[in-house]
């Protein structure tokens, strides 16, 4: 389903922006997406793969091939690998503009968001649209209990997902993490050692969820600091951790200012910490802080763009694990792996803090019920749908 809802979102894009972005990890199926629809919009459409020295050398003259092939749908994959091309992009885009082609001319594939963002957004400001395109997600797979215990387990890279053992898709990852620090960063950035970049990835696997303090993880790694932060920048870029924010609308109180951090995907975080079966992933203590990270990415996978997010925490323990801007509403959301879902004192008290207009308690079941006159228990599939419904209505 999200699938088709980017899908059809990238179909409304098309006839308005002349590029388009479509932003995710590597393996994740930004290429299939694009061929999918360039076969609607373009049969004739060019695909070049910046990876591959031929494609690549096909753009010496990138103005003149872009001329030559005009009037067709280019996809231009991995485009971080030749950040020059924006600023010719942008000079085709304008004559063209002037000739009257307003339509999509470019489809821009990258694993690298926020250098992309910012390379484009300097060049191309006004002339493209961006979209990130997750792994599977349950509105997709379907929420019933053996395929979401797989989704959580596996992660959401198709070919992960879609394994034929649980022992295949363990292995599948294991490569996946193994090429990436072996070719793909260090294409990206040669002073990082991979052996390294593993051992911080894995420990950012046994600190799931957690604040992360840089000076203790230098320590650990005999790095400094800024060479943590620097290493763990890269790994955000690439789409592979991300930082939630502490949420700081509520200036009357000692809150807690460090960002918590999350492995995206929950398949690779079982694949650093070597779990392979769902009974060992229950069995092991990042179980609870691995569900909370996976049903926070299901969320946000829905997320309006024009929506806010963060975690609330103070110092006196009051703690939201999300909260939600979307327009005027302000949503407090608990998320516990539990069939018994329970308020604490403390949720009360941060969802008071943030004035929130909706209080959920997401758990483990499927069944929507009252905790009290002002927080619903509900499951993730049904919160991703009211999020859905709210993105629907503008």
């Amino acid at each position: 389903m999200i699938k088709r809802l980017l899908f059809n979102r990238l179909g409304e894009l098309m006839p308005d922006f002349p590029a388009i972005a479509i932003l995710g990890s590597r393996q994740v199926g930004k290429t299939t997406l694009a061929q999918v629809l360039a076969e609607q919009v373009d049969q004739e459409s060019i695909y070049l793969d910046l990876e591959s020295p031929s494609d690549r050398s096909k753009l010496t003259e990138p103005e003149q091939y872009f001329e030559l092939h005009g009037g067709k749908l280019m996809i231009l994959d991995e485009i971080q690998r030749m950040p020059e091309l924006f600023q010719v992009l942008r000079g085709i885009i304008d004559r063209r503009r002037k000739k009257g082609f307003r339509s999509c001319q470019f489809l821009i594939l990258g694993s690298a968001s926020l250098e992309l963002i910012r390379q484009s957004s300097e060049s191309l400001a006004g002339r493209i649209a961006y979209e990130e395109l997750p792994g599977f997600t349950i509105l997709e797979i379907g929420d019933e209990e053996k395929n979401l215990e797989k989704l959580w387990l596996r992660g959401g890279y198709p070919d992960s997902f879609l394994a034929s053992s649980d022992k295949a898709s363990l292995t599948w990852r294991q490569n996946f993490i193994t090429t990436y620090l072996e070719r793909d960063i260090p294409q990206i950035a040669q002073f990082m050692p991979s052996s390294r970049l593993r051992r911080l990835w894995t420990m950012l696997a046994h600190e799931q969820g957690q604040m992360i303090n840089h000076s203790k993880f230098g320590a650990s790694l005999d790095l400094s600091s800024p060479t943590v932060k620097s290493y763990m920048d890269l790994l955000e870029d690439l789409l592979l951790i991300r930082s939630i924010r502490p949420w700081m609308s509520n200036v009357g109180k000692r809150l807690v200012k460090s960002p918590k951090v999350y492995i995206r995907d929950s398949g690779l975080t079982h694949a650093l910490l070597q779990i392979g079966t769902m009974d060992n992933l229950l069995a092991h203590p990042v179980a609870g802080f691995s569900w909370e990270g996976f049903v926070i990415e299901q969320l946000l996978s829905v997320l309006p763009k024009n929506a806010d997010f963060g975690f609330y925490r103070t110092s006196a323990g009051a703690e939201l694990d999300l909260v939600i801007q979307i327009g005027s509403q302000i949503w407090a959301i608990e998320i516990k792996r539990t069939l018994s879902p329970k308020l604490s004192k403390g949720f009360s008290i941060a969802a008071e803090d943030v004035e929130a207009t909706h209080r959920f308690f997401i758990y483990a079941g499927k069944e929507e019920f009252p905790l009290s006159d002002k927080v619903l228990a509900t499951g993730v599939t049904e919160m991703m749908k009211r999020i859905n419904l709210q993105r629907e209505n503008g």
